[in-house]
């Protein structure tokens, strides 16, 4: 799955008001009891809860310290303090988060159709708050703690956490449960991922820029499994390629027109 799209025409035309609304009226009929979903989700759709995306401009930033320095196993070496100081303010900025339409929007999903599994790359845990029974999180979550001793991982909602924080069993220090720059997919997350993608009729792709792999891969990966592939963006994505409907637009005002009434 590391191979990049194939070249698409530079110039396509951008769907109208109309051809939004024909696109979602056609998908939201052809779910049935028995059509099995993923959701493939990145930062767009958390942003309109408040979560800040970190691609670029002003929330991209924490004491002038960009989060590239900061969410690697160096960083981590070099100053675990300064690190779990940035966590830290990430913890206590989500949970002050709501979920919002397009996180229900996909629970609503879930009482109209046989599975909707949820593969994110976001760490907010927004999808459970929503009540997302079926969410593999690629990338790891703000809430997991993992001990660089015994290697306990324990899910942890206190904010704000001591400076250090240390593991309740051997004492050892611990460090956020998340994926960072440089660390590799845990491989059942990732074989699970694969296998969701893989085993669906329509995979729906939000808010994420396809292009940070292996996960932009797995469009194409459920595109070439026979699953039609629905985008939802402000702006067409790296996946683009392997989609059959683009759907613009903030995904917490579109999504919500995909769930059919039940």
């Amino acid at each position: 799955m590391a191979q990049g799209p194939p070249s698409r025409n530079p110039t396509p035309r951008k769907p109208t008001v109309n051809d939004v609304r024909d696109t979602l009226a056609r998908l939201r009929a052809a779910i049935t009891p028995t059509t099995r979903i993923c959701a493939l989700t990145g930062a767009g759709i958390s942003a309109a809860s408040g979560v800040p995306t970190f691609r670029g401009g002003h929330d991209s930033l924490w004491e002038n310290v960009r989060p590239e320095e900061l969410a690697t196993p160096q960083a981590f070496e070099r100053d675990p303090a300064k690190v779990w100081r940035w966590y830290d303010w990430r913890r206590g900025l989500v949970s002050n988060c709501e979920p919002n339409a397009a996180h229900l929007a996909l629970v609503g999903l879930e009482a109209a159709c046989e599975r909707v599994t949820v593969v994110t790359q976001n760490v907010d845990g927004l999808h459970q708050r929503a009540g997302s029974r079926h969410v593999l999180e690629f990338h790891g979550s703000l809430w997991t703690l993992r001990c660089l001793g015994c290697g306990r991982e324990t899910e942890n909602h206190v904010t704000p956490l001591p400076p250090l924080p240390a593991c309740s069993v051997c004492g050892g220090l611990m460090r956020p449960g998340v994926v960072w720059f440089g660390e590799a997919i845990d491989p059942q997350v990732m074989r699970d991922s694969v296998d969701a993608v893989g085993d669906c009729d329509l995979l729906l792709v939000i808010g994420t820029s396809g292009l940070v792999y292996p996960a932009a891969g797995l469009a194409r990966a459920g595109k070439e499994s026979g699953a039609t592939v629905a985008e939802f963006n402000l702006e067409e994505g790296g996946v683009s390629a392997w989609v059959d409907h683009f759907i613009p637009g903030g995904a917490h005002e579109t999504l919500p027109l995909l769930v059919p009434e039940v």
